[in-house]
């Protein structure tokens, strides 16, 4: 059975919290540091943070200054990169591991992404400075306390900095993906994710430009246990790639898809 968890009313993205671990104890080794006598959780040395990048030379170098810093460089990077830009160099020059291919789509190159790693836990982002990188050890620290699936909630706490059109927009899919499964989610289509390896590496994935909600549908209707945790939403540095209305269908129509494909195959 399908398992979701949603933040209660008094979430505060994780700035005062103390995590429990399954014994009882609490645990404020926020650094991704194992504490004592607890060697089975996941560090940032299981972690590796994966995105598609396309053009994104004003934002990347951000980006990844924030995942060394926050993770002590200890983080895997991974970029799966189509530029016609200095992207893949300044990438390269933040000592992250560049996969170039042509460009295809959003899907194809985060799905490259997401499959490539061997550590633990994979966390996906974009390359736009939107995401809060500064969020990565509330979802390393989520997901040893048991869950598959970490999926951040831009629309917890408003998203206003997003244009309000796509606001309404992902608002509308969360509603449509939650009518299909049966199952209420909040945010189907954000790029922050934290995922056990194995989720990502037993699911075969399809979808391109839906591919975000896909990653999300799949794991939840096959019952991983899946949470959702709000994070705040920035203001994207550079221009957006993605058409609202060409885009906006194409992920309403993957969501479809996607629910009608997990509830054949249960039968």
């Amino acid at each position: 059975m399908s398992s979701i968890t949603a933040p209660d009313d008094e979430a505060t993205d994780g700035a005062d919290s103390v995590d429990i671990d399954a014994n009882g104890h609490a645990d404020d080794a926020a650094d991704g540091t194992a504490v004592d006598g607890d060697t089975d959780r996941y560090t940032f040395d299981d972690l590796s943070v994966v995105m598609g990048t396309y053009n994104e030379e004003e934002a990347i170098g951000t980006v990844l200054d924030d995942i060394e810093r926050v993770t002590d460089g200890r983080a895997e990077v991974v970029c799966v990169d189509g530029s016609s830009d200095r992207t893949p160099e300044i990438a390269r020059e933040h000592g992250a591991t560049v996969i170039e291919q042509e460009p295809q789509g959003y899907g194809v190159a985060v799905r490259e992404a997401v499959l490539t790693p061997d550590r633990s836990v994979v966390v996906t982002t974009d390359c736009d400075d939107t995401y809060p990188m500064d969020r990565l050890p509330d979802f390393l620290d989520a997901i040893n306390e048991g869950p598959d699936v970490v999926s951040g909630d831009r629309l917890y706490h408003g998203a206003k900095s997003m244009p309000a059109f796509n606001r309404f927009g992902n608002q509308a899919f969360a509603a449509l993906a939650s009518l299909l499964m049966g199952e209420r989610v909040h945010d189907t289509t954000t790029g922050m994710r934290a995922y056990r390896r194995e989720v990502v590496q037993e699911i075969g994935w399809t979808e391109n430009t839906g591919l975000s909600a896909e990653l999300l549908i799949r794991p939840l209707m096959r019952g991983y246990d899946v949470r959702e945790e709000p994070i705040e939403y920035a203001e994207r540095l550079g221009e957006t790639k993605l058409d609202p209305i060409e885009g906006g269908a194409a992920i309403a129509k993957s969501i479809v898809t996607v629910c009608l494909e997990e509830r054949l195959r249960r039968f």
